[in-house]
């Protein structure tokens, strides 16, 4: 098992309530279409699937998913959707478990490869997707840019959200390249606030390009965004496609 927090049964029971913005049609039209694409008609792995807010809207596009997701409470709200003869998922984590087969496009969405605590973990999940892709075949990482030209000298913590029913901020520790998001979410009744907390290893592009060198994957595209808009110093994320070699 990596190191990667798992997500309890409580969290996974409220997590789709607390992603609808994220599930829509205007986030995830561009996102399957971006996907869809890369796969053409080849097999689709996604790594740390969870409930399935992308793999089971892909595969209804026709395109075949297979996932692996390490928390059974997140995979079993994916299984209510979806039955396992239509979309198979292995519990297992994303940078050792081995699923059959090989797959045109291996992808990885919403800065899940930043549950991985460590370089080398990380490093190993470019290699467990570079073992699953077809020659020709793509790995796909969605991740945010660091924001770290936010944080003056002296100050740790970086907001992320501040909105009537949410307040979200990240602190650093620069020296082990760890974020935490904490997040404080009112449930609307009384007053009160759930909190949250998350930690994540946050990485460069130029460190994954060469998390893929190792894995024998090549860059192939790096935009800002899945409508494609092209990537700049101001970007606050980037969608990143590795090709394996034919």
């Amino acid at each position: 098992m990596t190191s990667s927090e798992l997500w309890t049964r409580e969290t996974a029971d409220r997590y789709d309530a607390g992603e609808t913005e994220m599930s829509s049609a205007a986030v995830l039209g561009p996102t399957l279409s971006f996907l869809a694409d890369l796969a053409g008609d080849g097999r689709a792995l996604e790594f740390a699937i969870g409930t399935g807010r992308v793999g089971v809207p892909l595969r209804e596009r026709g395109v075949p998913v297979t996932g692996i997701e390490l928390s059974e409470p997140m995979a079993a709200v994916l299984r209510r959707k979806v039955d396992a003869g239509t979309l198979p998922v292995t519990i297992g984590d994303m940078a050792t478990t081995v699923v059959p087969g090989e797959f045109s496009l291996v992808y990885l969405v919403y800065n899940t490869i930043t549950n991985l605590l460590t370089q080398d973990e990380q490093v190993a999940c470019f290699r467990n997707a570079a073992r699953h892709l077809a020659p020709g075949g793509r790995f796909v990482i969605e991740l945010g840019v660091p924001p770290l030209r936010f944080l003056p000298p002296g100050q740790v913590a970086v907001p992320f959200d501040v909105s009537e029913r949410h307040l979200g901020f990240d602190t650093f520790d620069l020296v082990g390249q760890i974020l935490v998001s904490h997040h404080f979410t009112s449930d609307g009744t009384d007053g009160r606030y759930r909190r949250d907390s998350s930690r994540h290893r946050y990485a460069w592009p130029a460190e994954l390009d060469l998390m893929a060198r190792i894995a024998g994957l090549e860059l192939e595209r790096r935009v800002a965004d899945w409508d494609g808009t092209p990537f700049a110093q101001d970007s606050t994320k980037h969608i990143s496609v590795w090709r394996k070699p034919a």
